[in-house]
């Protein structure tokens, strides 16, 4: 049985460096959509690191994918992985959640 996940980075070095690996970062955010993984990720505000919610079969298994991050695989950023079961969800979150 599949289950939710809030994934947490947390940089650890200057963003100088984060944006040096931003483009492989985006290759892997991309690779884990088309898996059906991940489910929607963006930056934190401030910028001192990123959210990923996830979809996965269990944490071991999110924490193997997020091993394969460039940010993490290269040390730039730790993570935190919070299992959780959605127990409600809103109609309209496509509107709620869309894009300006």
């Amino acid at each position: 049985m599949k289950t939710l996940f809030v994934v947490e980075l947390i940089y650890k070095v200057p963003l100088s460096q984060i944006d040096t690996a931003m483009a492989a970062h985006v290759r892997f955010l991309k690779k884990h959509y088309a898996s059906g993984h991940f489910v929607v990720s963006g930056r934190k505000i401030p910028r001192d690191g990123g959210i990923i919610l996830a979809v996965g079969e269990s944490k071991e298994a999110i924490e193997a994918i997020m091993a394969e991050d460039p940010f993490c695989a290269r040390g730039l950023a730790d993570v935190r992985i919070i299992q959780f079961r959605a127990s409600q969800v809103a109609q309209d979150i496509q509107e709620r959640i869309a894009a300006p």
